[in-house]
């Protein structure tokens, strides 16, 4: 608990002195509240790299929402893998093989389908640092951790 004993409009803000106030405890609610506004949020990219400007809406999401220090997970399936391929240099779009380094740089977990990379004969070495081949299983456990999941 602490009291009130005078303030003063500075500005637009209140200057509150403040008696009696506990600090630490003060901080230890705070960061308390912190940690439940932070989501988890699971992306599950489906779209090539170039076909649509989904996959970079979806990695722009994620970046934004990395700097606000959310957890992103991210899962590539379908034609998606392809957004995590290596030494992209798309002539006329924004490159979204940065975008990924970026992500994974801030923090986000990658994963790719397997079964969706061996149909579209991508191997893990042709895969951007940092992303790894798994399974469904980690796809369902991605969705079960998340606050909300996104498809595109």
């Amino acid at each position: 608990m602490f009291l009130i004993n005078h303030y003063e409009k500075i500005n637009k803000w209140y200057n509150f002195k403040i008696i009696g106030l506990d600090l630490k405890y003060l901080a230890q609610k705070m960061n308390e509240k912190m940690t439940e506004l932070k989501k988890i949020f699971t992306i599950i990219i489906g779209d090539g790299a170039y076909t649509s400007e989904r996959p970079y809406t979806m990695l722009r999401f994620a970046y934004t929402a990395l700097l606000e220090e959310h957890k992103i997970n991210i899962f590539l399936v379908e034609d998606g893998v392809f957004v995590g391929k290596k030494n992209q240099e798309p002539a006329s779009y924004d490159n979204v093989g940065k975008w990924m380094k970026d992500v994974i740089e801030e923090g986000a977990n990658v994963k790719a389908c397997g079964v969706c990379m061996k149909a579209r004969g991508i191997s893990q070495d042709e895969f951007i640092d940092g992303i790894e081949k798994t399974t469904m299983n980690t796809l369902v456990e991605m969705c079960a951790e998340a606050d909300n999941v996104l498809f595109s």
